[in-house]
């Protein structure tokens, strides 16, 4: 393993970010004697990111904080083509109205990681469609499709994967890795950008832009990839059994994104916490060491400190204190999820099955029956094994709520709305 004397290249290779790089010498050479600027793509396909990007937004973070300047460059003309990388599949074409309401979404988290400016050591925010929505298509073709082999295009993992199972790849998702590399070719000429960084499915299409600047006269650019996490038990990062765990607290609330980290697998915990806390590496080994139940401790720091980068130090205080009165106290925390049912169906009565997926706990009435079936559903902490029961009125406590349980871990505060 090198030894690096850039502290950018020292903290990353120590917690752990690092998959490959281009040309280890080089790189940390350049960290060494001057500010850096680097980037990171990031496709706008839904209106937030989730927790499966926070590797890369953390490597965009230290490189800030070791006084480099990070670009967070937002795919505003490529997500008009889609990444094909290892998909099964086309992704939706989206409308540009589309893309730039994904982008304004996406942009509200980014700045809970990054400092954004026009100082040396600022981060950017930069979207892609400034340079290829205008483009020329014959002078693109001429100016820079020459000088890719199609022949070597072929041999990349994300493009032999779908022509090996026989799935289509169209000419314009072909284009993407043409475009990505041209990316890097612009952002180098504009703010003089010698590094891309990517998860380790990208290795191939970062090297086709070092190449691409080769041939059109850059300085020397380079490569620097994170590897592709999944949980211990091979889960993918990011999502959860109940779908995505975004970002945007729009989509998913501070307690349930600190929920997510609390119940981390007991062999992810030290990865986690090098990866995704800015906690001090001697105090993660102090951390790491702890062992039987003093884990679940170190589980719910991990859940407050990652959840403090994003949602603020508060929100994440207050999160750990609702799970606490909730789990250790069987209390009822106010700040638990809610969801609001109108009065007057509570008075008339509604079913429990209904009920479950009113609130969000299943996806349909089927799912919700094997919930009850199977002795997992709760009202007011009591369990709930008739699936034909109706609740109302008569199960408002003197809180004002009607507590719904799924679990030990799920719970849903009924609200009667006017």
């Amino acid at each position: 393993m090198a030894e690096f004397k850039s502290d950018f290249l020292r903290t990353l290779q120590e917690r752990g970010f690092i998959h490959q790089i281009s040309d280890e010498t080089g790189l940390d050479d350049l960290f060494a004697k001057e500010t850096v600027t680097a980037y990171i793509g990031f496709d706008p396909t839904a209106s937030s990111l989730h927790a499966g990007s926070l590797i890369q937004i953390m490597m965009l973070h230290w490189m800030q904080a070791t006084g480099h300047r990070p670009i967070s460059l937002m795919g505003g003309g490529t997500g008009m083509v889609g990444d094909p990388s290892f998909k099964e599949e086309s992704r939706q074409l989206m409308t540009v109205d589309t893309i730039e309401s994904n982008i304004a979404s996406i942009k509200r988290c980014f700045s809970n990681y990054l400092t954004y400016g026009e100082g040396p050591k600022e981060a950017l925010m930069i979207n892609n469609a400034e340079w290829l929505r205008s483009l020329n298509y014959l002078e693109f073709l001429r100016d820079v499709g020459r000088h890719f082999s199609v022949n070597r295009m072929l041999s990349f993992d994300s493009v032999k994967t779908r022509l090996e199972r026989e799935q289509s790849l169209s000419f314009l998702e072909f284009n993407y890795m043409i475009l990505q590399a041209y990316d890097f070719v612009e952002l180098a000429k504009r703010y003089d950008c010698r590094l891309q960084m990517g998860g380790s499915d990208q290795w191939g299409n970062i090297v086709n832009g070092i190449d691409l600047g080769h041939r059109m006269g850059t300085k020397q650019l380079f490569a620097l990839t994170s590897p592709l996490l999944t949980t211990s038990s091979g889960a993918k990062m990011g999502k959860s059994a109940n779908g995505a765990v975004w970002l945007n607290a729009d989509l998913l609330s501070a307690y349930d994104f600190w929920q997510y980290w609390r119940n981390t697998e007991d062999a992810d915990v030290q990865r986690f916490l090098k990866l995704y806390t800015t906690l001090p590496m001697d105090e993660i080994a102090r951390l790491s060491a702890l062992t039987g139940s003093e884990i679940n401790e170190v589980k719910k720091i991990l859940a407050t400190e990652v959840t403090a980068i994003l949602h603020g130090r508060a929100a994440a205080e207050q999160a750990a204190e609702t799970a606490r009165k909730t789990f250790e106290e069987g209390g009822l925390s106010e700040n638990l999820p809610s969801v609001e049912i109108p009065a007057s169906e509570l008075e008339a009565g509604l079913g429990l099955l209904s009920l479950i997926v009113r609130a969000g706990l299943a996806a349909s009435n089927g799912e919700a029956r094997r919930h009850v079936q199977g002795g997992a559903v709760r009202i007011n902490d009591e369990a709930v094994s008739d699936e034909r029961r109706t609740i109302g009125s008569g199960e408002i406590t003197a809180d004002g709520v009607i507590k719904l349980s799924l679990g030990k871990k799920k719970h849903i505060l009924i609200h009667p709305a006017a």
